[in-house]
């Protein structure tokens, strides 16, 4: 049975692993910045559906307090914790998205009904530049909508699933071999 890809961290102490400004207790601390970074890139270069181990790797002296600190449980309460926060961006998103379409829509309608009106009014070569303006400046209007709900959303709920994928990896601690004298 092959073995699920891993993702190793090398650290000299547990600590390492957090943000050394958050003043929260471990199991809601912040993860450092780089770390959080090492740990969400070497998730997303692996295919999301597939079992990932993370694997601590600390000096031997360092495994009890690692123990204590419960360093899965502080994994899994961050990564949920940004798991719920990407949600909340992409609810954000959609919802901006609904209101950029209402008013790119709305402008789009105004231009059109400008654009008939000029239609009846004049034929000549100014007229017909207004004209294609207006139906250029109603489209242009519909550029935000669009790119929200084309393109803008796929990175984020790609995040909320490595963040998914990472508020359940299971965080194995291991000793360091011995350095050589």
């Amino acid at each position: 049975m092959p073995r699920s890809p891993t993702v190793e961290v090398w650290l000299s102490q547990p600590r390492q692993l957090f943000n050394s400004f958050d003043p929260s207790p471990f199991h809601e601390k912040d993860l450092d910045r780089d770390a959080e970074e090492y740990i969400v890139g070497s998730t997303d270069e692996l295919p999301l559906a597939q079992d990932t181990t993370l694997l601590i790797h600390l000096p031997a002296d360092q495994l009890q307090l690692a123990q204590a600190l419960d360093l899965e449980k502080s994994v899994h309460n961050y990564f949920a914790y940004r798991r719920e926060e990407m949600r909340r961006r992409l609810r954000f998103q959609f919802r901006e998205g609904r209101a950029a379409l209402a008013i790119g829509f709305g402008f789009l309608v105004v231009c059109i009904s400008l654009r008939q009106l000029a239609f009846s009014i004049s034929d000549n070569a100014i007229g017909r530049i207004i004209q294609e303006s207006l139906l250029i400046a109603g489209w242009v209007a519909m550029w935000r909508p669009l790119q929200i709900f084309l393109y803008d959303w796929w990175p984020i709920r790609h995040r909320v699933r490595i963040f998914d994928k990472l508020a359940r990896i299971p965080v194995r601690v291991q000793a360091l071999p011995p350095s050589a004298p």
